[in-house]
């Protein structure tokens, strides 16, 4: 869609002539007969984005701009469109809700949809940020260090501690630019802790990030015997579908070993698919196919739209290959989650919620109760992203954009979590003290064990130096703490 405006004045040569020619008649008799240049405003981008907007949105109705009545003719429409040449900020600014913190765009949906394949740009280290005390400083924190990345070849492991990049020192104002700016390489500046007192040292890592980096989500799967139990223990940090698979047979495992008890650690997982949160809960408690997982609800025009098969999702029996499922078939789950579990991590602990003892231990979630879909412009599909209509796609619009189109309900219908969902047992991390992941010494996962097993009193969980998060580097990925789901049938939507 194209619109030709007049813009601008030929003022250039308008005043050139005036030089040459002090007479105001002449000079006015020019102004008259100087054609006015026309300036093509291409706003493809904004009429898709209203377009979808305007029908998914799952705030649709308290969006004024979004209204089914705002425009009284296509000129008024186009005429709106044209407010902002910016496609970003035109999105930002003139189509979301006021408390919508997640709705994000893309600039290229196939770099977007790769990021959901767990294929990015990274150099593998993944970091939490904290503040100092009583300051505006930060410092970061090792996590864990995707395996095959630039991260593993370096001198750098968990619980390592940086705070500054390129010889500037960490705050609120600058560790975007210096962290995630277009720079691929920067030096970390380290530090140690020494008396629950961080001080910077000459230490310096240097990291690259690389293309196509692809991170298996299932980063440890173990059994752990102790106690006269045995114990399966998942580090799962992320919902990405390509792994499915390999879940199931982390759980088929599982199953073999004849564990009794489960421990989920979904401490750095910011979410992904919903489908595969249902697998993942059909593996923690069971096959029940007439068991409801969860209820979709969407803004009020579009919710009597779809059908019942539509809107509820139950648990499953197989996967998506038709692999049988392997269930432990559990009446309780141990699930370690933090600041940093959102969106589809609180979905499996709120779906299995109706069903069987979730024990949460760590601290608060983020509190992400919508979901999204990925949209292109691919009018003929209702603008929903189909990796196998890729060719339907607009070859003159790359942009994609990852609105927030409705909520998830459990089986009792409970889905007002915005607060994040609180722990059971309360648990922070300690940055004196964050462990070995896996290791049944890493406080959380001690925690965990010392409930299964009934030895509460033998192991210290004093947090010396609790984390004041700010922020993480998969906050800074395409994925960020999405949570996206498939539309069975797209709805059709009006052309303007």
């Amino acid at each position: 869609m194209k619109k030709y405006l007049l813009v601008f004045l030929g003022a250039g040569l308008f005043l050139g002539s005036c030089s040459k020619n002090d007479d105001p008649q002449v000079a006015e008799e020019l102004e008259e007969t100087i054609p006015t240049p026309e300036v093509e405003i291409d706003v493809t981008v904004q009429n898709f984005m209203w377009q979808t907007m305007n029908t998914y949105y799952y705030w649709q109705g308290d969006v004024a701009d979004l209204g089914d009545d705002r425009f009284t003719s296509n000129d008024d429409y186009i005429s709106f469109l044209e407010t902002e040449e910016n496609p970003g900020t035109f999105f930002d600014e003139k189509l979301l809700y006021a408390e919508d913190r997640f709705s994000f765009y893309s600039e290229d949906y196939k770099e977007l949809t790769q990021s959901f394949a767990g294929i990015s740009k990274s150099n593998g280290l993944e970091f939490g940020l904290s503040l100092f005390v009583d300051s505006d400083d930060v410092f970061g924190y090792v996590r864990y260090i995707v395996p095959n990345s630039n991260a593993s070849t370096k001198d750098i492991q968990r619980g390592d501690i940086f705070t500054g990049v390129n010889g500037t020192a960490l705050n609120l104002d600058n560790y975007i630019d210096l962290l995630f700016g277009e720079n691929d390489t920067y030096t970390l500046n380290m530090a140690e802790i020494s008396g629950n007192v961080i001080t910077s040292t000459d230490r310096a890592v240097t990291l690259t990030k690389e293309a196509n980096l692809t991170e298996n989500p299932i980063f440890i799967a173990n059994v752990l015997e102790t106690g006269g139990k045995k114990i399966g223990y998942l580090m799962y940090n992320g919902f990405t579908n390509e792994y499915d698979e390999q879940l199931n047979n982390a759980f088929g495992e599982f199953k073999s070993a004849s564990v009794t008890d489960l421990v989920l650690d979904l401490r750095y997982n910011p979410g992904g698919s919903v489908n595969s949160a249902r697998l993942l809960s059909s593996m923690i408690y069971g096959t029940y196919t007439n068991n409801v997982f969860l209820k979709a609800r969407y803004n009020e025009k579009l919710q009597s739209e779809f059908t019942d098969d539509d809107l509820i999702e139950y648990f499953t029996d197989t996967t998506d290959n038709n692999t049988p499922i392997n269930t432990l078939g559990l009446s309780k789950v141990y699930i370690i989650a933090t600041g940093s579990s959102a969106s589809a991590s609180e979905l499996v602990m709120n779906g299995l919620d109706p069903y069987i003892n979730v024990i949460h231990i760590g601290t608060t979630t983020t509190g992400k109760n919508e979901f999204s879909v990925t949209f292109v412009d691919d009018f003929e599909n209702g603008n929903v992203y189909d990796p196998n209509r890729e060719d339907n796609i607009n070859p003159d619009n790359h942009w994609a954009i990852q609105p927030l189109i409705g909520r998830n309900e459990n089986a009792n219908g409970f889905s007002e979590y915005t607060d994040g969902l609180s722990p059971d047992i309360l648990l922070g991390e300690d940055v004196s003290n964050l462990g070995v992941l896996g290791n049944m010494d890493e406080p959380l996962l001690a925690k965990a064990i010392a409930e299964i097993t009934g030895t509460t009193a033998k192991m210290d969980f004093t947090v010396d130096m609790p984390v004041k998060l700010v922020s993480s580097s998969k906050m800074f990925t395409k994925i960020k703490d999405n949570m996206f789901m498939d539309i069975k049938n797209p709805i059709k939507l009006t052309e303007k």
